[in-house]
């Protein structure tokens, strides 16, 4: 865990944690440091968490491109423990000791790649959780566990569930601990960007998005 200067309001509040410890293989680079529409996608993550939450946080691996741009924000960046598995769950269990450190009473995890959640979808959760932990759900029925909140009394048993070097799917972690599933109507608000390929089209997307509004802002009111 890096050692930057933290906010005095934390206690007793939520904080934001984005996981992004993969290592993109698929895509073929950090995909957390990769470019969309002018910032980088790690940044998209951050900048909506901040929206919600009194601090926000990177779990990233040593000597990353995103630890990097992580410090350069004067963002905390937080690693797994020694001897954790690789995967989500061990970036989530980081987040939850940050949190506990800081008097804070959960966590709201975000994915690095998945630029066009709602705006709104960290308060609801939030809201949804009540104290507790919640989950993103598409309208498609399918479970989003790193659209999530975690109470920081789930540490204990996050921490058990990893003992040993296994790792239990994420959402069976949420499953366990009671999270409240909070629907979302869009499916396409969780893709994901995998490849170059999908950057593209989620770039080509946003550019038509961008290039329609213009137009009907242009448009004469007759």
């Amino acid at each position: 865990m890096s050692d930057p200067t933290e906010p005095q309001s934390v206690a007793g509040s939520v904080v934001g944690v984005v996981i992004a410890g993969g290592r993109s293989v698929r895509f073929g680079g950090e995909k957390a440091v990769a470019v969309l529409a002018g910032q980088p996608l790690l940044l998209w993550a951050v900048r909506r968490l901040q929206r919600s939450c009194t601090a926000v946080a990177v779990n990233a691996r040593p000597g990353t491109e995103a630890a990097a741009l992580a410090q350069a924000e004067g963002l905390p960046v937080l690693h797994d423990a020694p001897g954790d598995p690789a995967g989500p769950l061990s970036g989530v269990k980081a987040g939850l000791a940050w949190a506990q450190e800081l008097g804070a009473v959960a966590i709201a995890v975000s994915p690095c790649d998945v630029p066009l959640l709602p705006d709104d979808l960290f308060t609801r959760l939030i809201d949804a959780a009540n104290g507790g932990a919640a989950i993103a759900e598409s309208s498609d029925g399918r479970r989003q566990p790193l659209c999530s909140v975690w109470p920081v009394s789930a540490l204990a048993k996050v921490t058990a569930a990893l003992t040993g070097g296994a790792h239990p799917p994420t959402w069976l972690m949420l499953e366990t601990i009671g999270a409240t599933p909070v629907h979302v109507q869009s499916a396409e608000a969780f893709a994901n960007i995998n490849t170059r390929a999908d950057l593209a089209a989620i770039a080509g997307r946003l550019e038509k998005e961008d290039w329609e509004r213009s137009a009907r802002i242009k448009r004469p009111d007759f």
